[in-house]
């Protein structure tokens, strides 16, 4: 699909970003996991007033991909303290990246996260990471395509149920051997 449209998303967004994200969140996960841990999460992650907040944080940014005026996917990502877990001041985290269901296989994931290497690229930054949910084996198959490798995990909450992410990285910006 080549013209799909990323563009940086901003304060007017907020409404646009939590129905996305709602409605991938789901698509994606509500088939491994209980209705209410899904409600539960979802009313909490994808609220009016924590939308605002992460939009408004200068250390997040929302990118949206967007084909023919529709918004068919996003993602997200953290430096410095925004961070979920490391915080460190010379990586870049991809927190989210979601494709609407009937748009996925289309290469849409793709060209985000290559747009998340790109700003990571510009940042100078020495490696971006991300958590995956163990079980979202889809995904990471895609992560390990695209380079980045397992180092740790880490205990991610969906409700109440404590579910268990694998932490991943790509390394950039190395300097070259000889």
């Amino acid at each position: 699909m080549d013209n799909i449209e990323i563009r940086k998303a901003n304060q007017t967004d907020i409404e646009l970003l939590q129905n996305i994200g709602r409605q991938t969140f789901f698509e994606k996960f509500k088939e491994n996991n209980t209705e209410e841990n899904m409600n539960k999460y979802a009313a909490e992650a994808y609220s009016f007033e924590k939308t605002a907040i992460e939009i408004n944080n200068v250390n997040s940014q929302f990118y949206l991909a967007i084909l023919n005026t529709k918004t068919i996917g996003y993602l997200k990502i953290n430096f410095g303290d925004a961070q979920t877990e490391l915080q460190d001041p010379k990586a870049l985290e991809l927190e989210r990246i979601y494709v609407l269901k009937e748009f996925q296989g289309k290469k849409i994931g793709q060209t985000l996260f290559e747009k998340t290497l790109e700003i990571a690229k510009k940042a100078q930054v020495s490696y971006v990471w991300l958590g995956v949910w163990e079980e979202n084996y889809r995904a990471i198959k895609f992560y390990e395509k695209n380079g980045l490798k397992a180092f740790s995990k880490h205990i991610f909450m969906l409700g109440d149920d404590p579910q268990t992410d694998i932490m991943m990285k790509i390394e950039l910006n190395r300097p070259k051997t000889v």
